[in-house]
């Protein structure tokens, strides 16, 4: 009997009060994702990370040509070149596929890397934003993950659009 009071009661005591509580809670709703998306900063850093990385991309790209037109030639002129040819030919197409998968990985890893530090520094200026919203506006509750939200609570196109009104003076 004891333990069930327990649970209960402070079930009973928020159903009691969340009535009166419910009626002065300003709540609202930001879609994190959106801000990625479609924030300035989010496409600068897209910009920023594509310039930076592009080299490397285009060496990988220009390596697995390499690579097919090594097995090209393989699959066409294997049966006619001479056994230690073939195997040569072979042993340096294997040798450049390890290399290609190493780069490629590394490659990878670092683009993953780089994208999430960006994305923590977007994620960062965005939830000052959202708390200075929050704040101008008297919001006791701001969400970000919901499976289910009215649109009258989202505030994510005044977040987008203080994000874009920071990053204006920055563009210049």
């Amino acid at each position: 009997m004891n333990r069930i009071i327990k649970v209960f009661a402070p079930l009973m005591l928020a159903l009691a009060v969340a009535p009166a509580f419910a009626e002065g809670v300003k709540i609202g709703f930001v879609n994190g994702q959106r801000v990625v998306n479609e924030s300035p900063q989010a496409k600068r850093a897209k910009q920023k990370l594509e310039k930076e990385f592009e080299k490397r991309d285009q060496e990988l790209q220009q390596m697995a040509k390499r690579l097919q037109a090594m097995q090209e030639n393989l699959d066409k002129n294997g049966m006619t070149m001479a056994e230690s040819e073939r195997r040569n030919k072979e042993r340096e197409f294997a040798d450049l596929n390890r290399e290609f998968q190493r780069k490629q990985r590394e490659f990878r890893e670092d683009l993953n890397l780089r994208q999430n530090e960006e994305l923590a520094a977007i994620f960062e200026r965005a939830n000052k934003v959202i708390k200075q919203v929050a704040e101008a506006e008297k919001f006791d509750l701001i969400v970000q993950e919901a499976v289910y939200f009215s649109p009258r609570i989202d505030i994510t196109e005044k977040v987008i659009k203080a994000l874009s009104n920071e990053a204006a003076p920055a563009a210049k």
